[in-house]
């Protein structure tokens, strides 16, 4: 019998890889953190399939995410990943996750990691959802909204509510598998 997952993973391999996986599991590693920040932030305005699919090209790209080694990236760097293929060559979504490095880790200086900062906006546990279908589920919070309000004053880019939530999904702060999917249950 196969599996009942949410609408949104029902497509290729992948897709039905990382939802099984990874999408809703919380998320406690400072490099993780700053690798599903850029991601998210790379999807604006794209599908998560195409991000998925260029995420091994922003691994190698982005120094497997090392957070100390993107924040000191020049201009040659930077003009060398806009000629990368196997990243999305946005000038704006480039840049940001150079500056985003930079702010991550004042971030993580201040509270001690970039881990403590962020699950404060959820109280440090998990929010557990019961959508019945996809169609329920919100774009956006009040949460999202306080931690983009947080995030763009410190000075991060590309991180609107839509994307916060996105993020706080992808790495388990809030649990948004739908109630018939077989994830929803192994929380």
């Amino acid at each position: 019998m196969s599996k009942i997952r949410c609408e949104w993973a029902k497509g290729n391999m992948l897709e039905k890889a990382y939802h099984d996986e990874e999408w809703g599991k919380p998320v406690h590693d400072d490099r993780l953190w700053f690798e599903f920040l850029t991601l998210e932030g790379a999807q604006a305005g794209l599908s998560w399939s195409t991000i998925l699919n260029k995420r091994k090209g922003y691994l190698l790209a982005f120094d497997h995410f090392d957070v100390e080694k993107v924040a000191k990236y020049d201009e040659a760097k930077i003009a060398e990943l806009l000629d990368n293929p196997a990243i999305v060559r946005n000038k704006l979504k480039v840049n940001s996750t150079v500056t985003n490095a930079q702010y991550f880790i004042n971030v993580q200086q201040e509270f001690g990691s970039f881990d403590a900062y962020i699950w404060q906006f959820v109280d440090g546990e998990p929010k557990i959802n019961h959508w019945n279908k996809s169609s329920e589920v919100p774009v956006s919070t009040a949460e999202s909204d306080a931690l983009s309000k947080d995030l763009k004053k410190r000075g991060f880019k590309f991180i609107g509510t839509t994307i916060c939530y996105a993020l706080m999904q992808a790495t388990g702060m809030v649990n948004d598998h739908t109630t018939d999917c077989f994830c929803y249950h192994e929380k």
